[in-house]
């Protein structure tokens, strides 16, 4: 089995004001301009909000031709259409052929998440729209001396979680106390990166070392089969988000809110948005969607 290793080692920039105007932080995690390199994922923003109480957040707005995978780290977010969203629960949902969401999204106190871009499959950037809440007390927990792995999406030692994808991924939350060790498998062909919450660590057969807010890309082994990646923590313990997918190789077109193969993707987009073609999240339920299980 390979031991995997980090490739490369970012330090995002410095929180910058968000969308949302004061009291909105944003660090650019992962660019788009860079997927090429890092397939399957598209953009993974660090938000952080600290609004008025009742005051909502970003107002609704389109996506189409990907899925967003938001992970809130602390506070809560409440949603008429998309429910509580609490520290630990995560949003998978699938933007598909278009849906407009966020109408009344509100952060409850200090407020930080994580969402991700995610793309899909060419043949299913016009996938059905739907959205499911994973939340934290429902996910499977892997427990050993001194870790604790909360897998939301994949496999971790003997648990797999049952999130339907249509791009097999990984997505697990790591918390290692001082000096503890994980060995987690992964399939070699799986394109993936750490990002580190708190303390630091050391990763794969070399122990390159990764701090708090960098992220550590994984290589890319040439042989088939499964490998294995060893994160070990600090002397402060650490938390570290797993994120792991299979890529797909195909070229996307990035504009605003929309994701497609070429720049006529992007007018028929907004062209349909315009229309009012696009679903709202207000006319479906949680767990809706064409889904596939990987």
């Amino acid at each position: 089995m390979s031991q995997r290793r980090l490739a490369r080692t970012v330090t995002p920039a410095p929180p910058a004001p968000g969308f949302a105007g004061p009291g909105h932080l944003a660090v650019a995690v992962v660019s788009s301009d860079e997927f090429a390199a890092n397939d399957p994922f598209i953009v993974l923003m660090d938000d952080r909000l600290e609004l008025r109480d009742g005051e909502p957040v970003g107002g609704p707005h389109p996506h189409a031709g990907f899925e967003t995978v938001t992970f809130m780290l602390e506070g809560s977010i409440h949603d008429r259409d998309e429910g509580v969203l609490e520290a630990g629960d995560v949003q998978w949902m699938t933007a598909g052929r278009g849906i407009i969401h966020g109408e009344s999204a509100t952060p409850r106190g200090k407020t930080r998440l994580l969402q991700l871009w995610l793309t899909l499959p060419k043949s299913q950037r016009g996938a059905a729209p739907g959205y499911r809440n994973l939340r934290r007390d429902s996910v499977p927990v892997r427990r050993e001396p001194g870790v604790e792995v909360r897998l939301y999406s994949g496999s971790s030692g003997t648990h797999h979680a049952p999130t339907r994808n249509f791009v097999p991924v990984t997505l697990a939350d790591i918390r290692l106390e001082p000096g503890a060790t994980l060995d987690q498998d992964l399939p070699s062909s799986y394109n993936g990166f750490l990002y580190v919450l708190e303390g630091s660590v050391r990763v794969g057969e070399n122990e390159a070392p990764l701090e708090m807010e960098q992220v550590g890309w994984l290589d890319r082994p040439k042989a088939d089969g499964p490998s294995t990646l060893r994160i070990s923590a600090g002397a402060r313990g650490a938390r570290v988000v797993l994120y792991a997918g299979q890529p797909q190789n195909d070229r996307i077109i990035v504009h605003g809110p929309f994701v497609g193969d070429s720049r006529e993707d992007i007018v028929r987009l907004y062209q349909e948005y315009r229309d009012g073609s696009f679903a709202r999240m207000s006319d479906l339920t949680a767990s809706s969607g064409a889904a596939i299980t990987t």
